[in-house]
């Protein structure tokens, strides 16, 4: 078992910078973090991810070089940081976590715990 809790979300103006949190906690030990999205009316979609033991990152090619995914062991905490948000990016952010050891995925289906979201409001 994994409970993971947001936050840090947020309204913002477009071109602004927000820091999620995920803190993490359990018995299970989650090989992988990972931040996915999901817009009113859309499916939910990868943003980034992280490898804990390692640091390995993946990022969705529509926030590379804007967002960074990271991680400090030592409070069981992960980070996205948004940089330059556009109003589009406005949506539900979830926490994740992958508990099995197969690798950085972007598909939601290969996580096994979830958080409850935050809501990031971009205005333009």
């Amino acid at each position: 078992q994994v409970q993971l809790v947001e936050s840090g979300g947020g309204l913002v103006q477009a071109g602004d910078s927000l820091r999620l949190s995920c803190a993490a906690s359990g018995r299970s030990f989650p090989y992988t973090m990972g931040w996915f999205r999901q817009a009113p009316g859309k499916e939910r979609e990868f943003v980034a991810a992280i490898r804990w033991t390692v640091g390995r990152t993946a990022y969705a090619d529509s926030v590379k070089g804007r967002f960074t995914i990271s991680r400090d062991n030592a409070k069981n905490t992960v980070y996205l940081q948004m940089n330059s948000l556009k109003p589009e990016e406005t949506a539900v952010y979830y926490c994740a976590a992958d508990t099995t050891a197969w690798g950085i995925r972007a598909d939601m289906r290969a996580y096994d715990y979830w958080g409850q979201g935050t809501q990031v409001t971009v205005s333009s």
